[in-house]
This record gives structure tokens, C-alpha cells and sequence, in this order.
């Protein structure tokens, strides 16, 4: 795997310089800016390759400053373009350099499986806002005593554009805009090898503390939190009404889980790590979901590099409520005429188990994109050094909210054939930004009120 000499050149003397330092160095915060600089606000490399597959920053607001929560159904403003190449097993060690482990397993097991890869569009934007937060966090932030979980001084925006350690594109990524409130509808599957499978559905509501444009949050100590959760499964019947209820500090976790069948909330430590996500049948963990999450204290973290690779981007086909579910999961893996490829810039993190505490996963390596910090691919790793399971997200932005996140989701399991697909929404409704919760409705009493209504 082959990155580029600067980003590894930073890394390394990030890494040689101690494994507690957590600011950037002056020379590179001073490249962040709005324009005219070499790094946009969030970290990227603001030009594009000098290949020219991977194009400069143009970001793409057409509402400009204005944010619509009233969200329309995502448009796929590039449906008429056609793919530059088709990469097939039969092909792909002409691009091995820029593919991830997990693709080049997926290729490799099935002669079905095919990566359309089209020309790629760095058109990502946010709030300005978040822009110029984001700008001051790289002065800031920093994880207090170079532990991975205690995050310290940020506040509203990415808190580490600049990355020194191997954790901090991981907090980036939980860290970023994605509206003040928001309820979604969750979809998943379990596919079977020929394809067989029922979908579950949950609805989530979430408040978003920290990246709140209204009330802007702040981490500062292990008690402030992040963001409220809230789930109820509401298909199939068997698991109709579970609720999961968490608070995210910073720190740690706050859950709670109530059971239809037994009629009470209860506390639940178990949602966390490798421990099983309620109704996926183990097919997904609680630190899986919206790819990565959770605590990082079971692992080592080393920041690898940057460098460019085909990953899912602007995936708008493949979100189209013009297709059914059964369109989309296929045996073996998803209907493969649907996702998008592009070539970005990612930032590669490999997280390595620590030998005193026990996790499913032996490594990790995280693919993170560089101008939305969100990681749309990972490959996993058991203890006996075989390939488990692969993670793929599908990157969207959507301009109204000036925000990017991974729809679908989908984990495949390489040793058993079967994958989850989650965050599915072609049968439902796009998301709903028009709420505002205050924090009593997130409270575990107002919860099973809820339940005996």
C-alpha cells in the first residue's frame, strides 16, 4: 500500500515526537482557511492530484449559507455520467494500489462482484460555522494525557483537522454536523447466502449536542455529552417496541434498554465494544454502528497516512426511492449496478487489539475520507490474522443541510458469506431535520411513559 511521501513524512514525526502530543504544529494549522490556503478548513488537501484523478475542492452549496430541513429526497445530480473503468477480479491487480483489503477480498471470492468506478467530485460543504470552529479546535483540542477516549477543548467543530494520533480521525468523524435533531428511519437486513432475508425496521431520534449550531457544545471534562439517542424497532412483530436509549459523553456511556416482554427499562453496560446490536443476531456490533463507535480503550491507535483509493462516494443511485429493497440485497453481496465509486484522498488508521483486554476484532484498519472525516470503509481482522468481515459505507451529502454521511451501510462477513445491510431509507422517508427535542425526552423516565401510553 503505497501513500503519499508528505502524509507520511507528518505522520511519522507526529508519531517520533511522543505518543501524548496532541496539537498540530503551528506551520500546519497556519494552511487551514476558508480560501487561498493549502488545506481547506477541515484538514484536506485542498488541489487535486497531479494525475488528476483525485480534482481539486470545489464545494457544492447551491442554497449557499441556508440551511432547508425541510429535506426532499436525495438527487443524484451525476446520474448521467458513466463510469471511467469497471474493475472485475479478472482486473484487479491493475488497480491493487488503490483498493482496500476488504475489496480486493470481495473480488476475489466472487466472480459477481464488480466496482463501477466514475469520475470523482470533491464537493463536500458544511456550515461556515463549523468551517471557522473547526479552524480555532486545531489550536485546541487535544486528548487529555494522550488517552484515545478523553477528548478535551473542542468545541462545535471537527476537533482535529490536523491529525496527530491514530484516535483523532475516529473523533472527527463522531464529532461531525449532522443537524441539531433529526428523525431517521433505519432499515437493515441479515442476507443469507442466496439472498433470502427480512428486513427490521427502527426509527432513531437523536439530539446532537456538541455540533449543535443553535446551542453549540464543547468537550472540556469526561461528563459533557455529545449527543442523545434514542431507537424503537418497530418491525417485525417479534421485536416490535424494544427501545435503546444512550447518552454519549465524552468519556463513556450511558444506556438503557427496554423489553416489551418483560415492561421495564433497565441500565445496560452491555452496549458497547464487540457486544451484539439488539435484533442483529450477531451480524453487527454496538462499536459498528454508523461504522465506527464507541470507546476506544481496547485498542492501539496509529495514524498510517493519506493517500488516494477508490472508495463509495456520492452513492445517490444506490438511495433512490424509486428501488425496493429486494433491488438492492442480492446473494452474496448488494446488486453491484448500484454503488458509486470514486477515487479520494482517505486517511488510513490501523487499530491494533491490546493483549490485556479482549475484543472479536484483532485489528483494524479504518479508511477515513479526507474532506468528511467519515469512514466509509474497514476492514476486520480475527486472532488467528484472517480476514473477517468488511465494512462498506456509501458516502452522500446532501446541500440542504450541508452535511455528508454513509447510506447505506453494509457489513460482510467473509468467513460465514452472510452480510447486514443497515441504514437502508428507499421504502420510507428521507431525514427528518425539522424537530427539536429538548433533553427530558431523552431522560429514561420519560422513556417508559412513552412505552405505556
Amino acid at each position: 500500500m503505497k501513500f503519499s511521501h508528505k502524509s507520511l513524512l507528518l505522520a511519522a514525526g507526529l508519531v517520533a515526537s511522543g505518543a501524548v502530543l496532541a496539537k498540530a504544529p503551528p506551520e500546519e494549522i497556519a494552511k487551514l482557511g476558508l480560501e487561498g490556503t493549502e488545506y481547506t478548513p477541515l484538514g484536506a488537501i485542498r488541489a487535486g492530484t497531479e494525475d488528476g484523478k483525485v480534482p481539486a475542492w470545489t464545494p457544492y452549496t447551491p442554497h449557499g449559507e441556508k440551511l432547508i430541513k425541510e429535506t426532499p429526497w436525495l438527487e443524484d445530480r451525476y446520474k448521467d455520467e458513466k463510469p471511467l473503468f469497471t474493475i472485475t477480479k479478472a482486473n484487479m491487480a491493475e488497480y491493487a494500489d488503490l483498493l482496500s483489503e476488504g475489496h480486493k477480498q470481495m473480488l476475489t471470492r466472487y466472480d459477481t462482484y464488480k466496482m463501477h468506478v466514475y469520475p470523482s467530485h470533491r464537493d463536500s460543504a458544511w456550515p461556515k460555522p463549523i468551517y471557522e470552529a473547526t479552524i480555532k479546535n486545531a489550536s485546541t483540542a487535544e486528548l487529555e494525557g494522550g488517552d484515545p477516549d478523553k477528548i478535551r477543548n473542542a468545541t462545535l467543530g471537527f476537533p482535529f483537522p490536523i491529525p496527530t494520533s491514530g484516535a483523532h480521525p475516529w473523533w472527527n468523524h463522531r464529532l461531525k454536523w449532522r443537524g441539531n435533531d433529526v428523525v431517521r428511519f433505519n432499515n437493515q437486513a441479515i442476507v443469507q447466502q442466496n439472498g433470502s432475508h427480512q428486513i427490521t425496521k427502527l426509527v432513531e431520534e437523536v439530539k446532537f449536542v456538541y455540533s449543535n449550531l443553535d446551542t453549540p457544545g464543547s468537550m472540556n471534562s469526561g461528563e459533557d455529552i455529545f449527543l442523545y439517542y434514542l431507537s424503537e424497532t418497530i418491525a417485525p412483530p417479534r421485536n416490535a417496541g424494544q427501545l435503546l436509549l444512550a447518552w454519549e459523553h465524552a468519556d463513556y456511556r450511558d444506556a438503557w434498554l427496554y423489553n416489551p416482554g418483560l415492561r421495564r427499562i433497565r441500565r445496560a453496560p452491555s452496549v458497547a465494544y464487540d457486544n451484539p446490536y439488539e435484533g442483529t443476531d450477531g451480524q453487527q456490533f454496538y462499536d459498528q454502528v454508523d461504522m465506527v463507535n464507541g470507546k476506544l480503550d481496547r485498542f492501539t491507535w496509529k495514524l498510517v497516512g493519506r493517500k488516494p483509493m477508490i472508495t463509495p462516494n456520492n452513492s445517490y443511485k444506490i438511495n433512490s426511492n424509486t428501488l425496493k429493497y429486494e433491488d438492492i440485497l442480492s446473494p452474496h453481496h448488494i446488486d453491484q449496478e448500484l454503488p458509486r465509486y470514486e477515487i479520494h484522498r482517505m486517511w488510513v488508521v490501523e487499530a491494533n487489539n491490546k493483549p490485556d483486554v479482549r475484543h472479536t476484532f484483532k485489528k483494524k484498519v479504518i479508511y477515513f475520507d479526507e474532506d468528511t472525516w467519515t469512514a466509509t470503509m474497514l476492514d476486520n481482522y480475527d486472532h488467528r490474522d484472517q480476514y473477517y468481515k468488511f465494512q462498506e459505507g456509501h458516502l452522500v451529502c446532501l446541500e440542504t443541510m450541508l452535511t455528508c454521511s454513509t447510506v447505506p451501510e453494509i457489513i460482510y462477513d467473509l468467513q460465514t458469506g452472510i452480510y447486514f445491510a443497515t441504514a437502508m431509507i428507499n421504502e420510507d422517508k428521507p431525514n427528518d431535520f425539522t424537530v427539536s427535542y429538548d433533553e427530558k425526552h431523552f431522560q429514561a423516565s420519560q422513556v417508559k411513559k412513552r412505552t405505556t401510553r
